[in-house]
């Protein structure tokens, strides 16, 4: 399988560093030239689903523009230029909760939009997780820390209760990989 070529590219909405919105020119492997697709750059950012010593799960029940009502939501936040996504996805635990984790494992890079962009998302499993200050987050929306057992976090993903994909998509990434390391602890 041949990648598609960028033949060339031009601005069309600059509202940097949030949004910016690129007209491209691509070539399809068969030679198929389309003159208009819509290319969508935003900053990447990091979804995080953190668990206490004791084995409760940290997120928030908020409110967010884009979603009706409220939903349960991990720690999240955009990588600042030239910020690695761990240390995003330790600064933003910090700032959204107060808790610090021992342990990080990467639970992937996935990018948004496989046709048109839209940035990366890095998303991390946080373990034994500390309050080690009160939060410091500058975020807009109204939001509520919970602490969460596993069987309250897994009642609320089924119910559709992370009402956006990458939040719903770390929660689960997250269960299906302490899934399979219980399997293998039993092997």
């Amino acid at each position: 399988m041949q990648p598609w070529k960028t033949l060339s590219r031009r601005t069309k909405l600059d509202h940097s560093p949030y949004l910016i919105v690129e007209e491209h020119t691509i070539e399809l492997p068969d030679g198929h030239v389309i003159p208009n697709w819509t290319w969508v750059i935003t900053p990447d950012y990091i979804n995080v689903l953190a668990v206490t010593e004791n084995q409760r799960f940290l997120c928030f029940r908020q409110t967010k523009y884009g979603v009706e009502g409220t939903s349960l939501a991990p720690v999240g936040g955009y990588l600042e230029p030239g910020e690695d996504p761990l240390e995003t996805a330790q600064r933003e635990l910090l700032e959204e909760t107060g808790y610090q984790a021992a342990e990080w494992i990467l639970l992937g890079d996935y990018v948004v939009d496989g046709n048109r962009g839209a940035g990366a998302a890095h998303i991390f499993l946080a373990r034994g997780a500390q309050h080690v200050a009160e939060p410091d987050a500058d975020d807009l929306e109204e939001q509520e820390l919970l602490l969460l057992s596993r069987a309250d976090i897994e009642a609320a993903l089924a119910a559709g209760a992370f009402k956006s994909l990458p939040w719903a998509s770390t929660v689960a990434l997250a269960l299906l990989h302490l899934d399979r390391e219980d399997r293998r602890a039993d092997e």
